[in-house]
């Protein structure tokens, strides 16, 4: 993947534009994030920004329900949607020749979604069965992400359930879904972002042709969802009912991605050389020489993407063990294995070697059109910066010795939050 050719345009509507060319294939992607994720639910409401990401797929001002997925598909394309902390994205791929119907279909519920009764009783019954399905009625559904919050942070926004609640979904009305619209999908909360086979002037006259007349409305002020640090360390315990082994969540607060990008990407390190590839700190003690855990991953970022999110993210180190092994031994060994990186560091080989894993697996990824086009996008809306996704390569080889040596203090006992998951499955 060489480095995206980037072009920025901003309509009247307030609308932000990113055009990334690429003509090695014949292909294009077309994605929107809007400024507004699970953390932007007021109380009452969980789940709502998740209803809603699924309301914009059931039908638009100029096409009936279904229309969407038939013109997409019917042109070769694919697309989805999903909701994160802080933003909400759509996106589709298809051939280039199809670029004029994607921005068509993004622009038309831009600017009136297809809101009715009927849509929101069908979609609050679909988000209730997804939520059966991936949370509720399997193994350790929603570990971490939805379980840890709840221990770590003590605001509603930073520790609800964004995934959804039944009795909050089942209270949603069509009021809450216009007024929801009217608030955070205006086109001066968003961002389009085109890339792929197409030329630049091309782009701009269809970008014009159908966001231009979307009708500007008032951007929503950002709160920061900014809290404390904890003072000491927290600690939380549930039975997951499904869950056949017990486990381990430990949560740390990051630095804010957006003023001190260099120090959270040191902690993107420090996860690397503690449990990525079999050579990595943690694999090599807990799976291999004590046998401690079957899995066992750290993260960035609740959801698992590093810079998914602003200020707070989260660190995550998760386990899976057997139930013969005391989940103390499993914590004390990680601390013991994050005391000897903060007292010795890493050597210069292992450094070497994660940040090259690493930006081999970016490489990858961003490789594949539809992931560095929903990258871009993000970056624009989170940090203001599409660049940043070409960057992090460089940035990340830059993170020195000293740098994981200081992330690795900071990861202290007293300034955490330990989730324990207790087995109540069948052994």
């Amino acid at each position: 993947m060489s480095d995206p050719q980037l072009h920025r345009v901003t309509l009247a509507n307030g609308l932000r534009v990113l055009l990334a060319p690429d003509r090695t294939a014949p292909v294009v992607c077309v994605s929107v994030h809007y400024d507004v994720g699970f953390r932007s639910e007021p109380e009452g409401r969980t789940g709502f920004a998740h209803l809603f990401e699924h309301l914009m797929f059931q039908g638009s001002e100029s096409l009936e329900k279904l229309a969407h997925f038939r013109h997409v598909q019917g042109s070769g394309g694919v697309f989805n949607g999903s909701t994160h902390p802080d933003y909400t994205d759509y996106f589709q791929v298809a051939p280039s020749a199809a670029l004029e119907r994607m921005l068509f279909l993004e622009a038309d519920r831009m600017r009136a979604p297809k809101l009715t009764e009927e849509n929101l009783r069908n979609q609050v019954d679909v988000v209730k069965e997804e939520i059966r399905l991936n949370v509720l009625n399997r193994p350790y559904g929603g570990f971490p992400w939805i379980t840890l919050p709840p221990v770590l942070y003590s605001t509603f926004a930073n520790a609800h359930n964004g995934y959804g609640d039944f009795s909050d979904l089942e209270q949603a009305s069509l009021q809450d879904c216009a007024t929801f619209f009217d608030t955070f999908y205006a086109p001066g909360n968003a961002v389009l972002t085109v890339a792929g086979d197409f030329t630049v002037n091309e782009a701009i006259d269809l970008v014009q042709k159908h966001f231009g007349d979307v009708p500007a409305r008032p951007v929503p002020v950002r709160p920061s969802f900014a809290e404390p640090f904890p003072q000491g360390e927290l600690r939380g315990e549930y039975t997951d009912a499904h869950a056949t082994l017990p486990g381990v969540a430990v949560g740390y607060r990051l630095p804010d991605p957006a003023g001190d990008l260099d120090s959270y990407l040191n902690y993107v390190v420090l996860t690397a050389l503690l449990t990525d590839g079999d050579s990595s700190r943690l694999q090599r003690r807990m799976t291999q020489d004590e046998e401690l855990v079957v899995e066992v991953g750290a993260r960035c970022g609740l959801l698992g993407s590093a810079l998914d999110a602003r200020d707070p993210d989260t660190l995550t180190v998760t386990a899976i063990h057997p139930s013969t092994v005391d989940v103390s031994r499993v914590i004390g060994a990680l601390d013991e294995e994050l005391h000897r990186l903060a007292s010795d560091g890493p050597d210069t080989d292992e450094l070497a070697r994660v940040e090259a894993r690493w930006a081999a697996a970016l490489y990858s990824e961003h490789d594949r059109l539809m992931s560095r086009t929903l990258a871009l996008g993000a970056a624009e809306l989170l940090f203001g910066r599409a660049e940043l996704i070409s960057e992090l390569p460089r940035r990340i080889a830059g993170v020195s010795e000293e740098d994981v040596v200081t992330a690795a203090k900071a990861l202290r006992p007293d300034s955490r939050a330990v989730l324990v998951l207790n087995a109540g499955g069948d052994q």
